[in-house]
């Protein structure tokens, strides 16, 4: 019996080390894909690389909004894919005038880079640099991001104050994702990258919007209901009872950010 419960222990031991090496494999999707805006309907836009401060240039898809005080969208997207899965989602923002900068990775693209939380928070910097440069203040810059990328998106938004906040199917934190996945393996004292949402939330100082699909079974709808609980006023959550992660935009996703956005500016007349 104990012959039998050291393998049982042995093969567990094995299986938590194999987690722990290659967690940053499961929680990201590399991508090579140098995608171009003419090739996936956005021929307004243009293809940038935005050189980080550690010497990664990022592939960005950037189109300058069509009037001076019209909002600009930094679009940070999931962790899979790359800037040509977004352009439906980028749509309506371009219709409406927006300013829009959807920007991937430095572990896509061909960038050479390896993905890190503190990475891809740089990535989001250089993001935000490259907007300023074009003389976009921080009161005209909605914060956009999409599941992994609302992590970065909320890490950043305390740092400023921006028009608004927009969280498309975001968690509580990937430790809470992680746990809920592999409850038999102690992931909160494994994870290296932990994008501890919940924490910064309160600290945005910008309108907030969530939305989340209630079948999504990627990042179940509770983690999205948890981290706007913690969140401060003003704020919405909109939850959509047929979407699922990555449908969202099928359920008019586009238009209640617009709405959202909307109603903010009249607000602050």
């Amino acid at each position: 019996m104990l012959y039998f419960l050291g393998i049982l222990l042995a093969g567990y031991l094995v299986l938590v080390g194999a987690l722990y090496a290659f967690q940053r494999n499961l929680l990201y999707h590399p991508d090579p894909t140098v995608a171009t805006p003419q090739s996936f309907g956005v021929p307004e836009m243009t293809a940038e690389r935005l050189p980080t401060s550690d010497g990664f240039p990022l592939l960005a898809w950037w189109r300058p909004p069509s009037t001076p005080d019209a909002p600009v969208l930094l679009y940070l997207h999931g962790n899979a894919g790359h800037l040509g899965d977004r352009a439906d989602k980028v749509r309506p923002y371009l219709d409406a005038g927006f300013g829009v900068l959807l920007v991937t990775y430095r572990y896509n693209a061909g960038t050479g880079g390896a993905a890190s939380e503190e990475g891809l928070l740089e990535d989001g910097r250089t993001a935000l640099a490259y907007l300023r440069a074009q003389g976009i203040s921080d009161d005209r810059i909605v914060l956009y991001g999409e599941s992994l990328g609302t992590g970065i998106v909320s890490r950043l938004a305390t740092a400023g104050r921006y028009r608004a906040v927009v969280l498309e199917a975001p968690y509580s934190s990937i430790v809470d994702v992680a746990a809920s996945i592999y409850w038999y393996v102690p992931v909160r004292y494994l994870l290296k990258d932990r994008y501890e949402t919940t924490a910064v939330i309160r600290d945005i100082n910008a309108p907030l919007l969530i939305v989340h699909g209630k079948q999504d079974q990627v990042i179940p709808v509770h983690f999205a209901e948890r981290l706007f609980d913690a969140a401060v006023e003003p704020k919405r959550l909109i939850l959509v009872d047929e979407a699922h992660h990555t449908n969202l935009y099928d359920y008019g996703m586009g238009k209640m950010v617009l709405d959202f956005l909307s109603e903010q500016a009249i607000s602050r007349q």
